[in-house]
Protein backbone atom coordinates (compact mmCIF):
# COMPACT_ATOMS: atom_id res chain seq x y z
CA UNK A 1 0.00 0.00 0.00
CA UNK A 2 3.07 2.56 0.90
CA UNK A 3 3.39 2.36 -2.30
CA UNK A 4 0.49 4.18 -3.35
CA UNK A 5 1.09 7.27 -1.49
CA UNK A 6 4.69 7.70 -1.82
CA UNK A 7 5.03 6.93 -5.81
CA UNK A 8 2.43 8.77 -7.53
CA UNK A 9 1.47 8.33 -11.05
CA UNK A 10 2.52 11.09 -13.70
CA UNK A 11 0.16 13.57 -12.72
CA UNK A 12 -1.37 15.04 -9.76
CA UNK A 13 -3.95 12.42 -8.07
CA UNK A 14 -7.15 12.89 -5.91
CA UNK A 15 -6.89 11.90 -2.15
CA UNK A 16 -10.55 12.33 -0.38
CA UNK A 17 -11.62 13.89 2.64
CA UNK A 18 -14.37 11.48 4.43
CA UNK A 19 -17.63 13.97 5.03
CA UNK A 20 -18.82 14.47 8.35
CA UNK A 21 -21.96 12.32 8.16
CA UNK A 22 -23.22 10.71 12.00
CA UNK A 23 -24.87 7.96 10.50
CA UNK A 24 -22.55 4.98 9.93
CA UNK A 25 -24.22 3.08 7.01
CA UNK A 26 -25.03 6.47 4.89
CA UNK A 27 -21.10 7.54 5.23
CA UNK A 28 -20.30 4.31 4.15
CA UNK A 29 -22.69 4.44 1.15
CA UNK A 30 -21.26 7.74 0.10
CA UNK A 31 -17.75 7.14 0.50
CA UNK A 32 -18.47 3.63 -1.97
CA UNK A 33 -20.58 5.16 -4.30
CA UNK A 34 -17.74 8.14 -4.95
CA UNK A 35 -14.97 5.88 -4.78
CA UNK A 36 -16.87 4.09 -8.40
CA UNK A 37 -16.33 7.03 -9.90
CA UNK A 38 -12.47 6.90 -10.79
CA UNK A 39 -8.77 6.66 -9.51
CA UNK A 40 -8.41 8.32 -6.02
CA UNK A 41 -4.56 7.59 -4.28
CA UNK A 42 -6.30 7.59 -0.89
CA UNK A 43 -9.10 8.59 1.62
CA UNK A 44 -8.47 10.42 4.74
CA UNK A 45 -11.06 9.48 7.68
CA UNK A 46 -11.11 12.71 10.10
CA UNK A 47 -13.04 11.52 13.79
CA UNK A 48 -14.96 15.06 13.41
CA UNK A 49 -17.03 15.10 16.42
CA UNK A 50 -17.25 11.08 17.49
CA UNK A 51 -16.58 9.10 20.62
CA UNK A 52 -13.38 7.24 20.49
CA UNK A 53 -16.22 4.21 20.61
CA UNK A 54 -17.95 5.61 17.52
CA UNK A 55 -14.61 6.26 15.65
CA UNK A 56 -13.93 3.23 15.78
CA UNK A 57 -16.85 1.76 14.79
CA UNK A 58 -17.20 3.88 11.90
CA UNK A 59 -13.22 3.89 10.86
CA UNK A 60 -13.92 -0.22 10.88
CA UNK A 61 -16.52 0.10 8.29
CA UNK A 62 -15.27 2.90 6.06
CA UNK A 63 -11.04 0.96 6.19
CA UNK A 64 -12.74 -2.15 4.19
CA UNK A 65 -14.57 -0.22 1.38
CA UNK A 66 -11.25 2.30 0.88
CA UNK A 67 -8.71 -0.85 0.47
CA UNK A 68 -11.57 -2.59 -1.86
CA UNK A 69 -11.60 0.60 -4.41
CA UNK A 70 -7.85 0.15 -4.68
CA UNK A 71 -6.96 3.43 -2.24
CA UNK A 72 -5.35 3.55 0.72
CA UNK A 73 -6.93 4.37 3.76
CA UNK A 74 -5.56 6.95 6.25
CA UNK A 75 -7.30 7.85 9.55
CA UNK A 76 -6.68 11.16 11.54
CA UNK A 77 -5.52 11.27 14.49
CA UNK A 78 -5.95 8.02 16.31
CA UNK A 79 -3.23 5.20 16.00
CA UNK A 80 -5.22 2.69 18.16
CA UNK A 81 -7.81 3.43 15.95
CA UNK A 82 -5.81 2.66 12.75
CA UNK A 83 -4.45 -0.40 13.90
CA UNK A 84 -7.76 -2.01 15.32
CA UNK A 85 -9.57 -1.06 12.00
CA UNK A 86 -6.47 -1.94 9.92
CA UNK A 87 -5.62 0.86 8.08
CA UNK A 88 -3.52 2.19 5.38
CA UNK A 89 -1.90 4.89 7.58
CA UNK A 90 -2.36 7.41 9.84
CA UNK A 91 -3.03 11.22 9.02
CA UNK A 92 -1.38 13.76 11.86
CA UNK A 93 -2.86 16.88 12.15
CA UNK A 94 -1.48 17.97 15.15
CA UNK A 95 1.57 19.62 16.33
CA UNK A 96 5.35 18.39 15.08
CA UNK A 97 6.14 16.63 18.26
CA UNK A 98 2.68 14.49 17.60
CA UNK A 99 4.21 13.62 13.64
CA UNK A 100 7.82 12.55 15.22
CA UNK A 101 6.53 10.61 17.23
CA UNK A 102 4.12 8.84 14.62
CA UNK A 103 6.95 8.62 12.29
CA UNK A 104 9.16 7.08 14.69
CA UNK A 105 6.87 4.81 15.52
CA UNK A 106 5.02 4.06 12.39
CA UNK A 107 7.00 4.21 9.72
CA UNK A 108 6.98 1.95 7.53
CA UNK A 109 4.13 -0.22 8.87
CA UNK A 110 1.83 2.42 8.28
CA UNK A 111 2.26 5.43 6.11
CA UNK A 112 2.33 8.62 8.08
CA UNK A 113 1.89 12.36 7.06
CA UNK A 114 0.28 15.58 7.67
CA UNK A 115 1.53 18.67 9.47
CA UNK A 116 0.03 22.04 10.49
CA UNK A 117 2.39 24.07 8.36
CA UNK A 118 1.19 27.66 7.70
CA UNK A 119 4.89 28.64 6.16
CA UNK A 120 8.51 27.79 5.16
CA UNK A 121 10.32 27.12 8.10
CA UNK A 122 7.80 24.85 9.80
CA UNK A 123 7.05 22.64 6.65
CA UNK A 124 10.47 22.50 6.60
CA UNK A 125 10.69 21.00 9.95
CA UNK A 126 7.69 18.83 9.14
CA UNK A 127 10.46 17.29 6.08
CA UNK A 128 12.98 16.82 8.36
CA UNK A 129 10.92 14.34 9.95
CA UNK A 130 10.84 12.54 6.64
CA UNK A 131 6.45 11.90 6.97
CA UNK A 132 5.32 9.97 3.99
CA UNK A 133 3.52 13.18 3.09
CA UNK A 134 3.17 16.56 3.93
CA UNK A 135 -0.13 18.39 4.17
CA UNK A 136 -0.82 21.72 3.53
CA UNK A 137 -4.45 23.20 4.68
CA UNK A 138 -7.05 22.04 7.03
CA UNK A 139 -9.03 18.69 6.08
CA UNK A 140 -12.02 21.67 7.09
CA UNK A 141 -10.20 24.49 5.50
CA UNK A 142 -12.00 23.98 2.20
CA UNK A 143 -14.41 26.93 3.06
CA UNK A 144 -14.10 28.72 -0.51
CA UNK A 145 -14.36 27.86 -4.06
CA UNK A 146 -11.15 28.18 -4.37
CA UNK A 147 -7.96 26.65 -2.61
CA UNK A 148 -6.33 28.96 -0.20
CA UNK A 149 -3.73 30.82 -1.90
CA UNK A 150 -1.16 30.45 0.85
CA UNK A 151 -1.22 26.70 0.57
CA UNK A 152 -1.16 27.13 -2.83
CA UNK A 153 2.38 29.11 -3.33
CA UNK A 154 3.51 26.55 0.18
CA UNK A 155 3.02 23.47 -1.61
CA UNK A 156 4.73 24.93 -5.43
CA UNK A 157 7.61 25.68 -3.27
CA UNK A 158 7.86 22.20 -1.86
CA UNK A 159 7.04 20.40 -5.16
CA UNK A 160 10.01 22.50 -6.56
CA UNK A 161 12.42 21.76 -3.89
CA UNK A 162 11.48 18.83 -1.56
CA UNK A 163 10.92 15.17 -2.63
CA UNK A 164 8.12 14.36 0.09
CA UNK A 165 5.27 14.08 -1.68
CA UNK A 166 2.58 16.64 -0.94
CA UNK A 167 -1.18 17.05 -0.70
CA UNK A 168 -2.76 20.31 -1.08
CA UNK A 169 -6.46 21.22 -0.01
CA UNK A 170 -9.01 22.30 -2.79
CA UNK A 171 -11.65 24.44 -2.58
CA UNK A 172 -15.26 23.66 -2.68
CA UNK A 173 -15.23 23.80 -6.19
CA UNK A 174 -13.98 20.94 -7.86
CA UNK A 175 -12.40 22.84 -10.72
CA UNK A 176 -9.56 23.79 -7.56
CA UNK A 177 -8.15 20.29 -8.38
CA UNK A 178 -6.52 21.74 -11.72
CA UNK A 179 -5.42 25.10 -9.55
CA UNK A 180 -3.55 22.16 -7.12
CA UNK A 181 -2.24 20.31 -10.07
CA UNK A 182 -0.80 23.43 -11.92
CA UNK A 183 1.64 23.99 -8.68
CA UNK A 184 3.88 20.34 -9.13
CA UNK A 185 1.84 19.17 -6.20
CA UNK A 186 1.42 15.59 -6.03
CA UNK A 187 -1.85 15.39 -4.64
CA UNK A 188 -4.87 17.32 -4.32
CA UNK A 189 -7.47 16.85 -1.36
CA UNK A 190 -11.44 17.66 -1.71
CA UNK A 191 -14.11 17.05 0.52
CA UNK A 192 -16.90 19.45 -0.10
CA UNK A 193 -16.10 19.78 -3.89
CA UNK A 194 -16.94 15.87 -4.14
CA UNK A 195 -19.64 15.51 -1.50
CA UNK A 196 -22.13 18.53 -0.80
CA UNK A 197 -23.97 16.75 -2.92
CA UNK A 198 -23.61 13.00 -2.38
CA UNK A 199 -25.27 11.83 -5.37
CA UNK A 200 -23.30 13.51 -7.55
CA UNK A 201 -19.70 11.96 -5.80
CA UNK A 202 -19.36 9.69 -8.46
CA UNK A 203 -19.89 11.81 -10.93
CA UNK A 204 -17.65 14.74 -9.72
CA UNK A 205 -14.84 12.31 -8.67
CA UNK A 206 -15.30 10.77 -12.70
CA UNK A 207 -15.03 14.76 -13.80
CA UNK A 208 -11.80 16.30 -11.58
CA UNK A 209 -9.84 12.85 -13.12
CA UNK A 210 -10.96 13.50 -16.49
CA UNK A 211 -9.65 17.49 -15.81
CA UNK A 212 -6.49 15.97 -14.58
CA UNK A 213 -5.80 13.97 -17.18
CA UNK A 214 -6.61 16.42 -19.86
CA UNK A 215 -4.72 19.50 -18.28
CA UNK A 216 -2.63 18.91 -15.12
CA UNK A 217 1.35 18.86 -15.80
CA UNK A 218 3.30 15.27 -16.06
CA UNK A 219 5.55 14.21 -13.77
CA UNK A 220 9.01 13.35 -15.06
CA UNK A 221 10.34 10.26 -14.19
Amino acid sequence: MEARMTVPEDRCRLVLIVPDIADIEEQAKVVADALRGGDVASVIIPQYGLDDVAFQKHAEKLVPIVQAAGAAALISGDSRVAGRAKADGLHIAGNLAELADAVEKFVPKLIVGGGSATERHSALEVGELRPDYIFFGKLDGDIKPEAHPKNLALGEWWASMIEIPCIIMGGTDAKSALEVALTGAEFVALRAAVFAEPANAPSIVAEVNALLDEKAPRFED
